[in-house]
């Protein structure tokens, strides 16, 4: 019964499916939550597709009240977090596409794009929960992949997206399976002779500093932070590794490439969503406002900086409207 509640909402468009106990299936279709049929899931059906994960995840769940992995069905990808709510289970699936999009696929502006052919730096992708983040990284792995002989090394929790044959070398490790948490993932990457790491998300003060020094020491450093804009992204780093302040603002100053913030908007055709960018590229003047310490005038740079393939996110939605892509 899941699994075709499943397949039926891949059918309609879906980006997710909510699964609870005794309530009917939704699914979020351009956005929004929808009602994907009127029957509601039983407990038993939910508790039989628990006892098809692996037997880590079932134990996790067990242990700690929720679980997020990944699934495979055929050639399908999920990303699944189950856990329990009023003594039953309830299920969030993200339906992941089938094959890494391409970054024409996915629009990313040209400033982005060529974060692929650096050999060092940091390039940070921002955004709530559920704007696309970790498909925009996978679209960049995956254009490394077709273009460089690199090795890349992924840290991700889980691993969404794999990667088809090509001329990079790529490692994909899981946090909670194969290393125990994207700090000590990122402190050992630095032994294993990576060019590029992709590093799921910057969860807190460790990540933050390993990934600067990693973007400092000659490696292309690729993550994600939960923010809103491109100006409060460079503060969240400044403020979390607030310690030794001075020293902060120069390695972000001399490691940081581009800063992307992305949100998914309904495409005028009803046919999903697509995205749109807001990007800063750090040029000698915003890495003097970062030394400095005058972020604040990173927004004002944003909107004067189209020469540098900077781009301001109101400019990127009126860009979309102008083609059609968005009412």
């Amino acid at each position: 019964m899941c699994i075709s509640l499943i397949q039926a909402a891949r059918q309609r468009g879906a980006s997710d499916l909510h699964l609870t106990s005794g309530a009917a299936p939704i699914v979020r279709l351009a956005g929004c939550l929808l009602p994907l049929a009127a029957e509601p899931v039983a407990a038993s059906q939910l508790a039989e597709f628990v006892a098809l994960l692996p037997d880590s995840s079932r134990q996790q769940l067990e242990r700690r009240g929720e679980v997020d992995c990944a699934w495979s069905w055929g050639e399908e990808r999920y990303r699944l977090n189950i856990y329990r709510q009023k003594g039953q289970y309830a299920m969030a699936v993200r339906l992941l596409n089938s094959s890494v999009p391409s970054c024409q696929e996915l629009g990313l502006p040209p400033a982005l794009q060529r974060v692929t052919e650096l050999e060092q730096g940091l390039a940070l992708i921002v955004g709530p929960t559920g704007s696309g983040k970790t498909t925009t990284l996978a679209a960049l792995v995956q254009r490394i992949n077709e273009t460089r002989a690199a090795h890349v090394l992924t840290l991700e929790d889980p691993i969404e997206y794999e990667y088809p044959a090509g001329k990079a070398l790529i490692h994909q490790r899981e946090v909670g399976r194969d290393t125990t948490s994207f700090a000590r993932g990122l402190r050992a990457a630095l032994r294993e002779d990576p060019d590029v790491i992709l590093v799921g998300e910057l969860r807190d003060s460790e990540s933050m500093a390993i990934a600067l020094t990693a973007a400092e020491t000659g490696h292309l450093v690729l993550a994600t932070l939960h923010t809103q804009d491109v100006a409060s992204s460079v503060n969240r780093i400044l403020d979390v590794l607030s310690h030794n302040q001075q020293q902060v603002r120069s390695q972000l100053a001399e490691s940081l490439a581009v800063v992307a913030s992305q949100r998914l908007l309904p495409r005028a055709d009803g046919q999903g969503r697509v995205a749109a960018f807001e990007v800063l590229v750090a040029t000698e003047a915003v890495r003097h406002l970062i030394r400095e310490g005058q972020t604040h005038q990173l927004q004002s740079y944003l909107q004067t900086g189209a020469k540098a393939g900077m781009v301001t996110m109101e400019e990127s939605v009126k860009n979309l409207r102008r083609k059609g892509l968005i009412k």
